[in-house]
This record gives C-alpha cells, structure tokens and sequence, in this order.
C-alpha cells in the first residue's frame, strides 16, 4: 500500500473527498449490538471507509434498504470435493456470500504430492473470492493405504510465507501427535506460531490436551454437544459442520449463543454443487442454525467475525471502516437470502468472472491400473462367520465395526440383500503396486449392481460396493477409462457417470453440468436400490482411516481404533 492509497482513505473516510464506490441507503447489521442501523457504506478501492454517515460516491450502488452483513467466510473446506476447480468453485459459492474460503489441498496432495500445493497457491492468487490455503499436514494421513505422493515438513516449508498460505490443514496424525513421532514434531515445529487445524474426531480428556499442547486450535469433527463444549472450554475453536455428507450442525446449535459465539464458526467440509443449487452454502448454515432456534447475532457472528479472528483475518468480518469491503445485501435477515455481493469492493456478475485468468488444470491421467480387474479380483474367500463389517450412519462419516454371518458359496463369502450387506473394494490406482482390499458394508441398499468412485479419501484409491463381483469389475475398470469420477453399473452395462479427470477427484466442466451429472448418478443408484441421499461421497469416505470405527482401504479392513489392518 502507497502513502497516496491510505491517503486516499483517510480523506474519502472523512468525507474530504468523494468516496470510490457508496452503498447508498441500507441497513447495517451490528455485530456488537445486534440492531439494524441505517447507513450508506463508503468504499475507496478495495476497503470500507465509512460507516453509520452518509456519503458522497463516484459510483453508486444502490442499497434499497436491504440488510448489509459482512463476506461469510468457510473456515474449512476441500474444493476438490465439491468435485470443481477452484475456479468454478469461485464461481458457484461467492453468489451465495462466501467471500472468503480457506481450503485444503489435502486430496489433491494426496495424489500429486507438491504440484498440488502449487497449483492451489497460484489458483488462489487469479479468482475473486479471497482464497487461502491450509497445507496439507498429512499426506499420506497413515501408512495403512497407498497413497499416490508424501509431503515431509522439508516439503511443506517452502510454502509458510506465500502469501495466500494461512498454515498447516487438518492435523489427522492423533497418534504420531500423541506419541511424539519425529516427523509429526518437525512439522509442527516447522509451523509454530502459524495456525495449526486440528482433526479430533471424539477425543475428549488427556489425550485432548496433549493434543491442543501441541498448538493445534481449531477441530471440526466435534459430532456431539457435550464433546464440542469440552473442546471450546479448553479454548479449542469448534468449526461447526454442514457438508454433503457430514451433518452436525443439528447436534452443535444448541451451544451457540451469542455469548459462545467468539467460540465457533462454520465449516463446509465439503458441499458438491447439487446440494449448493437446492440448499445453498455458508447463506444455508447461517439459514438452517436460525431456524433450529439460533439468535441471528450468534448464527452471523459465527459466520464472519469469529472465524476472522480464529485465523488471524483481522483485516475483515465485520463492515467498518480499514477493513476489506466484502459485504453481502440480504433481501431477509432470518432467511439468509442473499441478493448482491461485494468482493473486494467489487460488485459481483458474470463481467467480474470474466476478468480472471483461469490457470489450466493439472493431474490429467493420473488413475492408472497395472492392468484391467476381474470379477475374481473382487471376491472375498473364507468363512462367512462373524465377519467384519462397515456400519453407515447417514450424516456422518463416522462407521461402527459391525459383524455378521454371512453366505458362502464354494469357498466365497458373499453379500447379502435380506441383511443390506454389499461387497466393498479398494483398488490401488496410483500405479505403485495393484493391492486390493477387499470386505463388507452395510446400510447402502443395494439389490443389484455396483457403484464406483475415484474419490476415495485421503489417498483417493478407486473404492467400489456392489453385489455383484463382475459389475464391480466393469465399474472399476470404467473408471480408469474416463481418467477418474463416479460410475453406475448394472448387468454389465453403464448407466451412468460422471468424469472427473482433474487428478480423478475434478470436473473440468462448469459446475452446472456436474450437478445435472449429479441428479442423472443418483436416479441411477436408486434403480439398484440404493437409499442413501448422496451415496458417491459416502462411498467415498468408506476408505478412511483415520475416522473411528472400521474403514478399508487397498490394504484390506482397517481396525481404526488400534489402527491394525484386520487379518
């Protein structure tokens, strides 16, 4: 910043001079009081300058007595998970508010390592939203799966000062944490004094204040109320979670008031852009809190001004004057409905989009089997006594460790429809080896048929569940031919899929198109009986292993509590 741009702050501030841009004639929603106050907003370039006066502006946007809020930040998210590029993300989300998104590159990482993180910092630095990056902490996140690249703190530390780069992303390693394991100590010594996320997933006590010694500061795994309050009265920042598959809100709202608020934000963790087109993102959270009984105070404190200060955004989260002048009209405080955005002082449309430099893609090619699959491939031998299997729970990622007596046929343990059981497969696909983890799920619905995915976190392995082994074949060796994304199979035949040849977990499509590809997978996965809502990505949570309680990954079934591979 030159001494002539805070000049010209200073003086459109005090009204000495005309201000760049006014929003004339709204209502401002006070943060510290909760009243709706009528002003205009004075803008020089990209900052507010003035608030509760009126104003003078060379260009004038029109307030029309709607409510001005600030930019809605999400505080934890995956872009590649919302199945886009960062640029279609941008696209998609900032309509809705989010002014403010920071990610982590972790799936990405996962597959392509550092030229992952490069090109989330570079992306970062063309769209209009304010991007930022958390680096992925755990790449791969355990030893008990092939994961396509490794990221070492020598890795990580060349990142720390770019200026898009917050920190360090989810730190999921709890035992290399816990137990002091070198390479977890060098990376969090290598961050210390940035911010570190944490990924606590029903850690409560000691072990939690190991954890949190170690200058880990936020968590959004919390799944219940009584373990969210431990976590903020131990002044750990709960980012409270509403994705596509991962629901907490409901269980976490009853805490937030607007005395606890400093304590919470929200989180994404991730919504695909179907669920965006009917719902909405951060306006939904901000929407849904409200109606389940949330003070609109609290529900937009959350939303802005605490998760500006829990990661060190000082310079925004609340409209006044010297801070970044991303602000949202709303037609309807309790709706949440969102009618323009102001982005960097910029009036958000399609001409703005227009504006960007879109950097082209990355991680093209990057499913590879050693060779095709069989349906022989996918069979489980053995005794169909007691075996393990993975238990869903619809809105969490969560899986019990179940177990249950099963059919055999000539030595093959097979699935079961009069007890929901499918078969589950994980097929390396990063071209290091051919392992294949094989097992048992529950709660699908399945009849007939089989379902793939690409996406299979953390290191994005093809994970596949079906009923029969040669539709789960065809499925799996599909997926390589579109270069990655979801597939439906039945009979033999596709009935539907969606590629996503970005490293296998994007679309290069504009995000439109992947969300009527999303309604066509969905109607196709019911014909074969399935009864989850948004059954691809929770398939593709299946692989797992650092989420309680069994997982599977190419290794085999993973005993997620003592963190073994089931013999």
């Amino acid at each position: 910043m030159t001494g002539s741009t805070l000049s010209n702050r200073i003086a459109q501030g005090c009204g000495t001079e005309i201000a760049d841009t006014v929003i004339k004639n709204v209502r401002l929603f006070d943060l510290v009081t909760g009243e709706l106050i009528p002003t205009d907003i004075a803008l020089c370039g990209d900052r507010i300058v003035g608030t509760l006066d009126t104003y003078e502006g060379k260009r004038i946007i029109e307030g029309r007595n709607r409510i001005a809020v600030p930019g809605f930040i999400d505080t934890h998210l995956h872009v590649e998970s919302s199945l886009i590029t960062p640029f279609e993300f941008d696209r998609c989300v900032l309509p809705h508010g989010v002014t403010t998104a920071i990610c982590d590159p972790h799936e990405m990482a996962n597959v392509l390592g550092r030229a992952a993180l490069d090109y989330f910092t570079e992306a970062a630095t063309r769209t209009i939203m304010d991007l930022r990056v958390n680096l992925s902490s755990c790449v791969p996140s355990t030893a008990l799966e092939t994961s396509g690249a490794c990221l070492r703190a020598v890795d990580l530390a060349p990142y720390r000062t770019h200026p898009k780069v917050i920190g360090l992303a989810e730190f999921m390693n709890i035992p290399g944490v816990l137990n002091c394991d070198p390479e977890c100590i060098e990376k969090l010594e290598a961050f210390e004094g940035c911010h570190i996320d944490g990924h606590a997933p029903l850690m409560r006590g000691r072990k939690l204040n190991g954890y949190l010694a170690a200058g880990i500061t936020t968590d959004h795994e919390a799944t219940t109320a009584e373990e969210a309050l431990e976590k903020i009265r131990k002044g750990m920042m709960v980012l409270i979670r509403e994705g596509s598959v991962c629901k907490d809100l409901r269980a976490l709202v009853p805490l937030l008031t607007p005395q606890t608020a400093q304590f919470f934000a929200f989180c994404t963790d991730d919504r695909n852009p179907l669920e965006i087109a009917h719902e909405g993102h951060l306006d939904y959270l901000i929407r849904l809190a409200i109606s389940l009984g949330v003070e609109p105070l609290a529900a937009y404190r959350c939303a802005t001004l605490s998760a500006a200060q829990a990661f060190g955004l000082r310079d925004r989260g609340l409209i006044a004057p010297g801070r970044r002048a991303d602000i949202v009209l709303l037609d309807d405080l309790r709706e949440c409905r969102v009618s323009d955005v102001i982005s960097a002082g910029r009036l958000v449309n399609d001409a703005l989009f227009e504006t960007r430099d879109i950097l082209p893609a990355t991680g093209i090619g990057s499913v590879q089997l050693p060779a095709p699959v069989t349906a022989v491939d996918m069979l489980v031998h053995g005794d169909g006594t007691e075996r393990p299997v993975i238990g869903l729970i619809p809105g969490q990622i969560i899986t019990p460790f179940l177990k249950a007596d099963l059919p055999t046929k000539e030595g093959v343990v097979l699935p079961d429809v009069t007890q929901d059981i499918a078969a589950v497969c994980v097929v390396a696909r990063h071209g290091h080896n051919d392992n294949i983890g094989r097992g048992f799920v529950k709660g699908f619905g399945l009849t007939s048929g089989a379902i793939a995915s690409s996406v299979g976190h953390d290191s994005h392995n093809i994970c596949v569940v079906g009923m029969d082994p040669a539709d789960m074949a065809e499925a799996v060796n599909h997926l390589e031919k579109l270069g990655g994304g979801f597939v439906v199979v039945q009979h033999g035949k596709v009935l539907a899929d969606m590629p996503l040849p970005v490293a296998g977990l994007m679309s290069d499509a504009p995000f439109e198109v992947v969300r009527d590809q999303l309604i066509t997978l969905r109607a196709a996965a019911r014909t074969l009986g399935c009864t989850l809502e948004e059954p691809f990505l929770q398939l593709a949570f299946l692989p797992l292993p650092v989420i309680p309680h069994l997982k599977i990954t190419d290794f085999g079934m993973v005993d997620v509590n003592r963190m073994e591979v089931l013999s």
